[in-house]
């Protein structure tokens, strides 16, 4: 179709970990007179999935693998996946920095990526120097670059600097530049990868923003983030990727929320966590759960979220108290959780104790948020962990107004314990 600008087909990014090439001149040579006989590469048919979290048998990984996607003019795209799973490794395809090891990208259009902090600048030349260099090196003429220019650095907010090498900039001002050269040179694909999270509170809703202005002007907008807020804002479409694979492309909320689903691996270890307090009782374990017991890492403004202890006594101890603290990313207190009724009353026979609090309604806004635990009695501290379970919330439309809730409704029950 007329209107597809980017199609993606079978592609495939393959890397040889810890050196360059195949690692013997043999191996080079083969691959070489493979390609000239136009066959395809003997060493693409080994290799294993991106998983980082695990060492692998062979030294050959895939980074992207077998990824088919397309993207309309005027779409606003949104690449959605955890750390390492190869999101900037796409980015890098689809701006021709790096060449695939299979399949095809075709694209149709001049293409702008801001893709790490200071992309296509040098940092011995000034920020005025480095505008022209940036846009030239997009395809821009010195007249058309000229015209923009005056747009440019007012949108930068750097004006002041703007005769200064830019290796005395900070990163956030490096970004602010670089962004305003890209969003300003009319690129029919503008992609931008997490670097806006360099950038102030105020700047980030600046280049949303422009990033919407366009969109409506008919370009296209590839968008890589790990803020869901951001991504449901902007965006209509959405792809998921998990270890270098497409897991999904459909809507932008769609994904969001199989996203969410699949976040399942915040299940803590107490090891991982300084503690303090005498140890007579102690989390042995701590994590979230929805409604239907899944294990997840981010909920939506107004669900119900539960928060899952597991306490372990060490010593003769009858009764405990057990609460948390809220915190939002600024480190402030949103809530004091506390039980509601009298304390809990350890099993005689058993050693742990076992949770499940129920935070109802929660109405936080859009944040990351921590919880730190406590445990003791009027007297004596058993254990206090900080900051040992976070979780993010994502903006419900339906909400019109939000509070935090300092009155939260909390139900603690003991849902199971050994004997």
């Amino acid at each position: 179709m007329s209107d597809i600008v980017i199609k993606v087909e079978n592609l495939g990014k393959q890397y040889r970990l810890g050196q360059i090439g195949t690692g013997t001149l043999s191996h080079d040579l083969n691959r070489f007179f493979h390609k000239v006989r136009g066959k395809e590469d003997p060493y693409l048919k080994i290799g294993e999935v991106n998983d980082r979290t695990k060492k692998g048998d062979i030294d050959l990984v895939w980074a992207l693998k077998d990824i088919n996607f397309e993207v309309n003019q005027g779409d606003v795209l949104g690449i959605i996946g955890k750390n390492g799973a190869g999101k900037s490794t796409l980015l890098k395809l689809l701006s021709q920095i790096t060449s695939p090891s299979q399949g095809a990208i075709k694209i149709k259009g001049r293409i702008a990526a801001l893709l790490e902090v200071g992309t296509g600048f040098h940092p011995e030349l000034t920020g005025r120097e480095n505008v022209y260099l940036n846009g030239s090196i997009l395809g821009m003429t010195k007249a058309e670059i000229k015209s923009k220019f005056d747009e440019i650095v007012d949108f930068s907010g750097v004006e002041r600097y703007i005769d200064t090498p830019v290796k005395r900039y900070s990163s956030g001002m490096m970004v602010r530049l670089g962004f305003a050269v890209a969003a300003h040179l009319e690129p029919e694909i503008l992609i931008v990868d997490e670097v806006l999270a360099v950038g102030d509170l105020e700047f980030q809703k600046k280049c949303l923003g422009k990033m919407k202005d366009v969109s409506n002007k008919g370009r296209t907008v590839l968008f890589v983030s790990h803020n869901m807020n951001a991504m449901q804002q902007l965006c209509n479409k959405g792809i998921l990727i998990s270890q270098g694979q497409l897991v999904m492309d459909d809507t932008i909320n769609n994904v969001v929320n199989q996203y969410i689903g699949m976040s399942k691996q915040n299940t803590a270890e107490i090891k991982d966590f300084s503690r303090k307090g005498s140890g007579s009782v102690v989390f042995k374990n701590f994590f979230l759960t929805d409604a239907s017991d899944n294990k997840i890492e981010s909920i939506i403004m107004g669900q119900d979220l539960y928060v899952n202890l597991i306490l372990e006594k060490k010593n003769d101890v009858k009764a405990i108290d057990v609460s948390f603290i809220i915190r939002n990313s600024l480190g402030e207190a949103i809530s004091h959780v506390r039980n509601m009724d009298n304390d809990f009353t350890l099993p005689v026979n058993s050693n742990e104790l076992k949770l499940k609090i129920k935070l109802e309604d929660l109405l936080l806004v859009p944040d990351t948020y921590f919880i730190s635990l406590w445990t003791g009695t009027n007297s004596e501290y058993y254990d206090v962990i900080d900051n040992c379970i976070s979780f993010d919330v994502l903006n419900n439309p339906e909400f019109n107004r939000v509070v935090y809730p300092h009155n939260m409704k909390v139900l603690f029950r003991s849902f199971w314990k050994l004997s």
